[in-house]
């Protein structure tokens, strides 16, 4: 995992809203995004919640699924995921 990745080297198929929501409901909504979504697409989640760092870095320890990059701008973290 990096903090830093080139956006224009891949697509971005779905991005994912999930500011405002606390823990679990950020780990909840990604699941169903991902339920959606194909073997390799990549999903680009947004969020507030400062536990999300580690939630996701759980959630994709846990789950096969590679988290490609955290970043932080101002309040809100992103979070960049790609489905195992």
């Amino acid at each position: 995992m990096s903090s830093q990745w080139d956006e224009q080297a891949m697509q971005i198929e779905r991005e994912l809203d999930v500011c405002g929501l606390v823990c679990p409901l950020p780990i909840l909504r990604t699941k169903q995004a991902l339920a959606t979504m194909v073997s390799g697409q990549i999903l680009k989640i947004v969020a507030t919640d400062p536990a999300s760092v580690i939630d996701f870095q759980v959630f994709s320890d846990q789950t096969g699924n590679e988290l490609i990059s955290i970043s932080q701008v101002s309040d809100e973290f992103v979070f960049i995921l790609k489905k195992k």
